[in-house]
């Protein structure tokens, strides 16, 4: 059990580390001038988060179905904070690597200008010279994102509260629908099936409120409209906004498993 523990906890972990690191790609693409190329380059990053979100849920999956059977009902509820608490986790490590990460980005978009090839370009990063760039890239949050944190009445306030939520409501998703599925063993399969239930509505908020509206602010940076000052103080405060999201997800665990219950008893 405690391998299938940590590595849900690891992938967990992964997934919401490169969702946080996600938020600054844009950024990347404005200091660059590459919007197309460095989104490009980050989607071969995702390939990790898709490939960790593959394993975590069937390591979830056997988790709740060989070893939740065993456990009282306040240890199923211990074991699955532990493993929602790594969302939390991976969103403070992708707040702290964000720095380096967009500096290290920043270097493989200009080196891809050079190989105009993924292979070379990942080859290349772990060559003896890709590692020593790499470690003279590390950097640490600075502390005028205190100042941005100060910031807030400044910024789009009800986008950046609504991302909390729907960051909330897609962290739990998974977790609530099999702690569903482990409380109601009668309505398992249904259960385990509702995940949309929770995380449909913030998949369409995300892509129809908030996505939409930082698009459009990338957009008026590149225009000359706005700042890369403020577009800064946007994405300090998207990542605080996750990591209030996974905090979230914690408390409302419980209640969207026993909605996903009700609804399992309705169909």
């Amino acid at each position: 059990m405690e391998l299938r523990i940590l590595l849900v906890f690891f992938f967990t972990v992964v997934i919401h580390l490169i969702s946080t690191l996600a938020y600054s790609v844009r950024l990347v693409g404005i200091n660059t001038g590459r919007i197309v190329v460095t989104l490009a380059l980050f989607n071969v990053l995702s390939l990790v988060s898709r490939f960790s979100n593959s394993f975590q849920a069937p390591f979830l999956a056997k988790f709740v179905e060989g070893d939740v059977p065993s456990l009282n009902e306040s240890n199923i509820v211990f074991y699955f904070v532990i493993l929602l608490s790594g969302a939390a986790v991976g969103t403070l490590l992708g707040g702290i690597l964000t720095p380096t990460f967009q500096k290290v980005l920043g270097k493989m978009v200009k080196r891809f200008n050079v190989d105009k090839s993924v292979p070379k370009l990942v080859y290349h990063t772990f060559t003896q010279f890709g590692i020593q760039q790499l470690k003279d890239n590390i950097a640490i949050p600075s502390k005028r994102n205190i100042d941005h944190i100060k910031n807030f009445k400044e910024l789009p306030r009800k986008r950046i509260i609504a991302n909390s939520f729907v960051v909330a409501l897609l962290t739990v998703g998974s977790f609530a629908a099999l702690y569903a599925a482990s409380i109601a063993p009668e309505l398992r399969l249904t259960s385990s099936s509702l995940a949309p239930l929770i995380t449909g509505f913030a998949t369409v908020a995300l892509v129809v409120f908030i996505d939409p509206y930082f698009s459009m602010l990338t957009d008026d940076i590149i225009n000359g409209k706005n700042s890369v000052v403020y577009f800064h103080k946007v994405v300090v405060w998207l990542v605080i906004s996750r990591f209030i999201g996974t905090l979230l997800a914690i408390v409302i665990f419980i209640p969207c498993a026993y909605l996903i219950i009700w609804v399992a008893g309705l169909i």
